[in-house]
């Protein structure tokens, strides 16, 4: 008998068993695949090459759970990039963003811009800072029947006024625009030229099924900022070993608390008995008891598919009917037998632009045509493409002279137009992107040695990635904070006692964070305290 059963060696998953078997309980993962990690794994996609081929780069991985876990320890180290993005633009010419460049480069197409850099860095790293504050907080819940549970609330809630008092009224209605604003529409209002507006606003699409002018995108674009790499806040970087190093030296943590770690054991049904979670049967058929059942899972992908839904309340199971899971994601990592030289910064020997993430859409309207194509066809004619080639900063990745590239590609419609499958369309697709590389890189195509690749379909059959939505469901204003997943059940509770969730479908989100996992065993230690 276990204290608790976990499902899902995801990242989430690994944080949550790690302080759990910390605590003293009796903690066993349960994992599907045959690798921990969920979608934050390295996997070799072709002989000598190795790469994140989910999850492919570091910043919101929390400072704390770096530090509770001890993670640099069990070999973690992540490097920063040289620079942050490079853009290159329509008019041949490009924009590199960080290591101390920005506003000499935005100079070079807007002095009014260049001039407005620091203000608006400084509104949005005070916004973020309010943000990184309630990350490792659980939400104020809403609740029904227990006055002692709502004054904890109430009291909660005056926490976060104050914080929120302390942003001064100007920025608080700044805060109110970037939930339910447009990324394109906040950015407007800031800077006038396009390629500093298509770097910041690349942010507020990316994972999501949507335009830049979609309202409450402005928040997706705040939800990358409140990360930092090594102390540096707002930084991107590389984890030494791909993704999957990071989980590795997570399952490392857990293992070494006590936590037992099964791979190959996916589970098909959480078992129910009078309102409560009492166990799991895995896919093989064996029956495991426990206390208490933790799903690092989809929300949807747990309450519509691995628990009778008679043992669900009917408003919480509509919730989780409607549930929006949508993300314009088509993920690709190539083999290279050289570096890319772009058309705007020729050049085949590894430079600080090599490092960075490399935004091929040059304007807002670009990015906004690309949803518009995808919605109406299936796939943008023009896609979005950012490219990292993290083997410019880890050469334990590739042969040497060799390189592998991580292609993240938007806007693809979730599921195809007219009942068409991904299956049939896959490589067609793959072939558009490699061609959207090429046409500003014109050596890319032919320096392709393998390639693999993961439409939305394919990253919901191998990571449980539901519609492709690498955030567990969209980041939009009906499904953040203390309505996530749903009212009432904003603090990883569920409507049967005894299961709980740990996954990117709570607060505060999707990311590599290890936040949700962090809070959620929080909050399980209470319950196991009061019984």
């Amino acid at each position: 008998m276990y204290d608790v059963i976990l499902i899902g060696a995801g990242h989430n998953g690994l944080v949550c068993a790690a302080y759990l078997a910390r605590a003293g309980l009796k903690v066993v993962v349960l994992e599907r695949r045959a690798v921990v990690g969920g979608a934050a794994v390295t996997e070799e996609f072709h002989p000598g090459f190795r790469n994140s081929v989910a999850a492919y780069t570091v910043s919101l991985l929390h400072p704390k759970v770096i530090r509770d876990l001890d993670l640099a320890r069990h070999g973690l180290r992540i490097v920063q990039r040289k620079i942050s993005n490079f853009l290159p633009t329509e008019d041949g010419r490009y924009l590199k963003v960080g290591g101390g460049k920005t506003k000499d480069e935005v100079a070079k197409f807007s002095g009014s811009d260049a001039a407005k850099l620091d203000a608006y860095g400084e509104e949005l790293e005070a916004i973020a800072d309010v943000l990184r504050e309630v990350v490792l907080q659980t939400p104020p819940n809403v609740v029904e029947g227990s006055a002692i549970r709502a004054l904890g609330e109430l009291f909660k809630a005056g926490r976060l006024g104050n914080r929120l008092r302390g942003l001064g009224r100007e920025r608080q209605q700044r805060l109110l625009d970037l939930f339910t604003r447009s990324a394109g529409d906040y950015l407007d209002d800031w800077f006038e030229s396009d390629p500093i507006k298509a770097v910041y606003g690349f942010d507020g699409v990316v994972g999501t099924y949507a335009s830049p002018y979609t309202p409450g995108s402005a928040y997706v674009l705040l939800h990358h900022c409140f990360g930092e790499v090594n102390g540096v806040k707002g930084a991107w970087g590389h984890a030494i070993g791909g993704m999957g190093s990071i989980t590795q030296a997570m399952a490392a943590a857990a293992r070494q608390e006590g936590a037992e770690i099964r791979i190959g054991s996916g589970v098909r049904e959480v078992l129910v008995e009078r309102g409560r979670a009492v166990g799991v049967v895995t896919e093989a058929g064996d029956s495991i008891k426990a206390r208490a059942v933790v799903s690092n899972l989809n929300p949807k992908l747990l309450f519509l598919s691995l628990i009778d839904q008679g043992a669900v309340p009917a408003p919480f199971l509509e919730r989780m009917q409607s549930w929006r899971c949508a993300s314009g994601t088509f993920r690709m990592n190539v083999a290279l037998s050289e570096l890319p030289s772009f058309s705007a910064l020729p050049g085949k020997e590894a430079a600080d632009h090599h490092t960075s993430g490399i935004i091929l859409a040059p304007t807002l309207r670009y990015m906004e045509q690309a949803f518009f194509d995808a919605r109406t066809t299936g796939w943008s004619k023009k896609p979005i493409v950012e490219v990292l080639i993290p083997s410019t900063l880890d050469n334990s990745l590739a042969p040497e002279g060799r390189h592998v590239a991580s292609l993240f590609c938007q806007h693809v419609a979730p599921v195809l137009p007219k009942g068409a499958s991904w299956d049939d369309h896959r490589d067609t697709v793959a072939d558009l992107m490699i061609d959207t590389v090429n046409a500003h890189a014109p050596n890319f195509k032919a320096s392709v040695i393998a390639r693999q690749v993961f439409s939305p379909l394919d990253l919901e059959r191998t990571f449980g990635l539901v519609g492709g939505d690498i955030f567990h469901g969209t980041l939009e204003l009906g499904q953040l904070f203390s309505a996530r997943p749903a009212l009432g059940y904003a603090d990883y509770r569920t409507p049967i006692v005894g299961l709980y969730q740990c996954g990117a479908g709570t607060h505060p989100g999707g990311g590599v964070t290890g936040a949700p996992g962090h809070n959620a065993a929080r909050e399980i230690l209470k319950d196991v305290r009061r019984r």
